[in-house]
């Protein structure tokens, strides 16, 4: 059971000299924390493989992933070899986190058709675990073909073991495809009853049914341990507004019970964090990943940082 955070915390990337730079500090300080695991979002600036790759290096020890990357704008091949060098990079201590991604962000900022999603996520996690396994890839599906042909392998030396691969899969089909085909789901603002009744059940079936291992169950949720929480709630409500229109958070908000996704920010003191996140390893998560941790101060970050340094240590 792991404790994670999600790196950029809130904007200061936006404002810094050199945004690599500042993700490369900021993982340092986490780990001085106490944290051993961050994950990178990826926007549409800097690109989250290759800043956790540099951030794995530079950093000892710290395990590295991206929540997450969308598949439609990458082949798998090309995926492949930016995951394999990542992991190469680091050692071994990086995670792939795909996702479909908002079917308007598909097409309106990428310009590629969100076309059967779904066989789209099946055709692509079976040519990354044929090229992840063996280096090459011979996949001829409805929606893509990726091909290395003969004498042709793409394997990375030195990315051992096989880079594992986490979807940010809400909905029963997604669900299904990656307790298939992956090896685990990372869900975002999915709160515990959704885990416990929904995602942990669906997903474990799914496997055991292909003779998959037990998927791992990353849950992600929005957290900050502040003295004003007023204000950092007002904030983040701000932040998350527009998950509460895009569908398939809407079902899952729905499955919840909750109206505005603030409602599942855990902000507040030290107990108030410490209490949701145990809250979803009681649900059935393996892992949980704290994000939008830079909503409210630089203090507040930090004392945010050191609660999850401490809950890590506390569980090691």
């Amino acid at each position: 059971m792991s404790i994670g955070i999600t790196l950029p915390a809130g904007d200061e990337v936006t404002t810094a000299a050199n945004a690599v730079d500042r993700m490369v500090d900021d993982a340092r300080q986490a780990a001085a924390a106490g944290l051993d695991e961050i994950w990178f979002s990826q926007r549409l600036d800097h690109d989250a493989i290759a800043v956790a790759g540099i951030v794995g290096r530079e950093v000892p020890g710290i395990r590295v992933g991206t929540a997450v990357v969308p598949i439609y704008p990458r082949h798998p091949i090309v995926l492949a070899g930016q995951a394999q060098t990542a992991q190469a990079a680091t050692g071994g201590r990086f995670t792939l986190g795909l996702g479909l991604s908002a079917p308007q962000r598909v097409a309106n900022v990428f310009g590629v058709p969100y076309d059967r999603p779904i066989r789209h996520l099946r055709d692509h996690l079976t040519a990354l675990r044929s090229l992840f396994a063996e280096g090459t890839a011979d996949v001829a599906g409805p929606t893509l073909t990726a091909r290395t042909g003969e004498g042709r392998p793409a394997r990375v030396p030195g990315a051992e073991p096989p880079v594992p691969v986490v979807v940010a899969a809400m909905g029963s089909q997604a669900l299904r495809a990656t307790g298939e085909l992956a090896d685990g789901a990372l869900p975002y603002l999915a709160g515990p009853k959704t885990i416990a009744g929904h995602i942990v059940p669906t997903i474990t079936e799914a496997a055991e049914a292909a003779g998959r291992p037990a998927p791992r169950v990353i849950a992600a949720f929005p957290g900050v341990v502040t003295a004003d929480p007023a204000t950092t709630r007002a904030a983040a409500e701000r932040s998350l507004a527009f998950y509460g229109t895009i569908p398939s958070y809407r079902t899952v908000l729905d499955r919840e019970g909750v109206d505005h996704p603030v409602e599942l920010a855990a902000i507040g003191d030290e107990d108030t964090l410490a209490g949701h996140v145990a809250a979803y390893f009681a649900a059935g998560a393996t892992d949980v990943l704290i994000t939008n941790t830079g909503l409210g101060t630089p203090e507040d970050r930090l004392r945010t940082w050191e609660l999850l340094g401490r809950l890590t240590r506390e569980r090691r």
